[in-house]
């Protein structure tokens, strides 16, 4: 057990813990030697003898420090001390994208593509070196104060150009984000980091998960087999070009996804440009079940034969097909092969038996969740789990006119539904009578209204609304409230949602160079836009020093937050310039 003020490798101070996986402890440390605050990941002490495990987690350590990108923390040691495997990383003060989505609610479409492309930014140096994700999810997503996002948490990734794979198999991961090929058996691949970044997009703008169940296995099934939801049926003025991105990201079929997050990187800078304002609604070029039954049944045989035992993985399907293969080709096969195929078959329905329908019929009891509302904690927990329940540790709160501060007022899945025992509950606490008296925002900066309102844990949307034809667009400012959702006077509780209406102002890039635009009044224009502006000089005769002589984004384009934009300044050359002389030669 590591305690406060333990010292690892005599250099790291351990601080407090700040978080615990299924691999491993995290902690805030003090590094003694750089002089700066560090997160040290260390591996659990029961896994610690687990060879397997610590493989897995060294693994982690080469494969994140391998990697340099501004959107992924940095890893900057790995070691073990006193039979304590440890890496430490850089210490990111930021929330994870579940915080903000718990206290927003859902983004809007410019927050989404400018997260979802540093999302994309730092997988694109992930997916150069081979090195796949495998466990995408709002959890595993840092944002900082200033919006810079940080990918986290390469615990399960693997190189794919090892030499020695393990868990290919395995489905590994966040069943809410699972790839289909994960989910029926596959190994991953980058594309498989593709569509969790979809289904992460999907949530990010809705404020929901696009497939939801009972159980892991239910929701796995609907990533097989199940369409991908249409957001627009959620966000009819999104544009047609972001569910696009969203579309070819969940793909069921991988030929069908974007081939890496550098691909799909390139497809969000421009989503929102004016020239894909009419994009057409996209389609595949291959079958979205392009199943191989025959590739599927040898994929199970081999697996078999290689662990020489029966595999956790073998389903009911893999049944119906080996009984298929069996009947179509048996005729034609000799006997040997068709008693073969039958101890095949008959070793699917053992195995189905023994990790399928024997759970299945063992915990398959139905029971009524009681009613607690209005309990204290202590007493709804032990009420739910003597009705054979499981209450999870996480609660949430939300604001009651009715319930007292401190008690229940609702259960999810609620009272009186019928569920299986053992069926995970969640606790909604009363935080008691929390009203908010909505005032008259028009005219005010959205910006501080917003912050204002989210401290009283309201959900604050900002959305852009046309300006009428008639009106000049000169009188509108950007950032200024020219309408609300809520009337003024109106009382909201606390976890209610008012919508802020901005005037749409089609920011776009000027002409720098025709304009003859200062160094320093670029800076400006990319401080107030939110810009990433970088700057590269070139020696040249033929312009004025500190002359802007090209752009990388062309005047005219839409101006995205959190954009790159480079300006190529002039300079003067550091060496001599030979010019010709009156008579033709040279000086």
């Amino acid at each position: 057990m590591i305690m406060k003020g333990q010292k690892i490798s005599d250099r790291y101070q351990i601080i407090k813990s700040i978080g615990e996986g299924g691999m491993a402890n995290v902690y805030l440390a003090y590094d003694t030697i750089l002089d700066r605050n560090v997160a040290v990941k260390v591996l659990r002490g029961d896994l610690a003898n687990d060879e397997k495990f610590v493989r897995r987690f060294q693994r982690e350590a080469l494969s994140a420090s391998s990697l340099s990108n501004p959107n992924i923390v940095e890893v900057y040691d790995v070691g073990e001390d006193n039979g304590e495997y440890y890496i430490v990383m850089e210490y990111v003060e930021g929330k994870h994208l579940k915080n903000l989505l718990k206290k927003r609610g859902k983004l809007t479409v410019s927050e989404v593509i400018d997260i979802v492309g540093q999302i994309t930014n730092g997988l694109s140096v992930a997916h150069d070196s081979y090195i796949i994700h495998r466990d995408i999810k709002p959890q595993n997503i840092l944002i900082l104060d200033n919006g810079l996002i940080k990918i986290t948490d390469f615990g399960i990734a693997v190189a794919m150009n090892a030499t020695q794979l393990t868990q290919t198999n395995s489905v590994m991961g966040s069943v809410h984000y699972l790839p289909p090929e994960q989910a029926s058996g596959k190994g991953a691949t980058l594309q498989s980091d593709i569509y969790s970044i979809g289904i992460l997009m999907y949530e990010l703008l809705t404020g929901k998960l696009p497939f939801k169940g009972d159980n892991a296995v239910e929701i796995a099934l609907k990533h097989l087999k199940e369409p991908m939801p249409s957001i627009k049926d959620e966000l009819p003025e999104i544009p047609q070009s972001v569910e696009n991105i969203i579309l070819k990201a969940t793909a069921k079929n991988p030929k069908n996804r974007y081939a890496d997050a550098r691909e799909m990187h390139e497809d969000l800078k421009t989503c929102l440009d004016e020239s894909r304002a009419n994009e057409l609604k996209i389609t595949f070029k291959y079958p979205e079940h392009d199943y191989d039954d025959t590739k599927l049944l040898k994929t199970v045989k081999q697996t078999e034969n290689k662990e020489k035992k029966p595999s956790k993985k073998e389903t009911k399907e893999d049944e119906i097909i080996a009984k298929k293969v069996n009947k179509n080709t048996g005729e034609s096969q000799n006997k040997i092969l068709v008693v073969l195929a039958s101890i095949f078959v008959g070793l699917v329905v053992i195995i189905t038996t023994i990790f399928v329908l024997i759970p299945y019929i063992t915990s398959s009891k139905q029971k009524e969740i009681p009613d607690v509302s209005g309990y204290n904690v202590t007493d709804a927990i032990k009420a739910l789990q003597d009705a054979g329940f499981i209450v999870l540790d996480e609660q949430r709160e939300e604001a009651s006119e009715t319930i007292p501060e401190g008690s229940v007022t609702r259960t999810s899945p609620a009272a009186g539904s019928i569920r299986k025992e053992g069926t995970e509950v969640t606790l909604y606490v009363s935080l008691g009578d929390i009203t908010v008296e909505i005032e008259d925002y028009v005219g005010k900066n959205y910006a501080e209204v917003k912050g204002k309102l989210e401290a009283l844990n309201l959900n604050v949307y900002v959305e852009s609304k046309e300006i009428p034809e008639e009106d000049d667009p000169n009188d509108y400012e950007e950032g200024i409230i020219i309408e609300q959702s809520v009337e003024a006077g109106t009382k909201l509780s606390e976890g209610d949602s008012i919508t802020l209406y901005v005037p749409k102002l089609d920011n776009k890039y000027p002409d720098f160079v025709l304009d003859e635009y200062s160094i320093a009044e670029v800076e400006e224009f990319a401080e107030d836009y939110e810009i990433n502006l970088t700057i590269e000089y070139l020696e040249t005769n033929e312009y004025e020093p500190g002359t802007i002589i090209k752009q990388s984004r062309s005047a005219g384009t839409t101006v995205v937050s959190g954009a790159k934009l480079t300006i190529t300044v002039a300079k003067e050359p550091t060496g001599e310039i030979d010019t010709p002389d009156d008579s033709g030669g040279l000086e």
